[in-house]
C-alpha cells in the first residue's frame, strides 16, 4: 500500500465535499419536494451530505411575516438562495423545492452562486397546471376555485417557467423513482453526485 501524499489525500478530500445546489421550481403539486426527498434519500445512503430546504419550512421558520407579493416572493428566494448557496460552499448538497415563480430572482440565485463559485443546477419540475389541480397536495386550488385563495402561482399569480433549465422532469409521465434517478444521473454527469 503506497502512503498518499498530503496534496493527494487533501485533493480526495475536495472531490469527497463537493457542495452544490439543485434548485426545483414548478407549480405547486407538481412534484418537487416529493422527488427532492426520493433523491435525498438515494445520495444520503451514498454517504452524501443532502439537505432539503423546502419551501414552507422556510417561509414558516426563515421567513415568516413575508406575504406573496413580488417583492415577498423574491425576499423569500434570495434567502433560500443565500441559505443553499452557503451550504453548498461547505460541501453539503442542497436540495431546494421551491416555486420560485420568478426567472430573474432566479438567475439572481444562480449568479450569486457563479460568483462564488458554486455548483448549481436548475430543475424544471414540468407538470401541467390541469394535472397539479388534480393532486392538489394541500388544497390550494380547491381553495382558489372556491374563491378562497388569490394569487395561487400558475393560475391567477404568474409562474415564468425556465427557459432553458439544466434537467426538465415530466413528473406526470414517470414514477418519483424514475424522476429522482434522471437527477441523479445529471449530478453523476456533472461531478456532484
Amino acid at each position: 500500500m503506497t502512503p498518499q501524499t498530503p496534496s493527494q489525500s487533501t485533493e480526495t478530500l475536495e472531490k469527497q465535499v463537493t457542495g452544490a445546489t439543485v434548485w426545483l421550481t414548478g407549480l405547486p403539486s407538481a412534484g418537487k419536494t416529493t422527488i427532492a426527498n426520493e433523491l435525498a434519500g438515494r445520495l444520503r445512503a451514498e454517504g452524501r451530505k443532502v439537505e432539503v430546504l423546502d419551501g414552507d419550512e422556510i417561509r414558516e421558520f426563515l421567513s415568516a411575516g413575508l406575504g406573496f407579493s413580488r417583492a415577498d416572493r423574491d425576499t423569500n428566494v434570495q434567502r433560500i438562495g443565500f441559505l443553499a448557496e452557503l451550504l453548498a460552499r461547505n460541501g453539503v448538497l442542497a436540495l431546494v423545492p421551491v416555486i420560485a415563480p420568478f426567472a430573474d430572482s432566479r438567475e439572481a440565485v444562480r449568479k450569486r452562486h457563479q460568483a462564488g463559485g458554486t455548483g448549481y443546477l436548475e430543475v424544471h419540475v414540468a407538470t401541467p397546471v390541469e394535472v397539479c389541480s388534480v393532486r392538489d397536495v394541500k388544497g390550494l386550488y380547491a381553495k382558489q376555485a372556491a374563491g378562497e385563495l388569490k394569487g395561487l402561482t400558475g393560475v391567477d399569480d404568474p409562474y415564468e417557467a425556465p427557459e432553458a433549465p439544466d434537467l426538465r422532469i415530466e413528473s406526470h409521465t414517470q414514477t418519483v423513482q424514475e424522476s429522482a434517478a434522471a437527477l441523479h444521473a445529471l449530478l453523476t454527469e456533472r461531478g456532484l453526485s
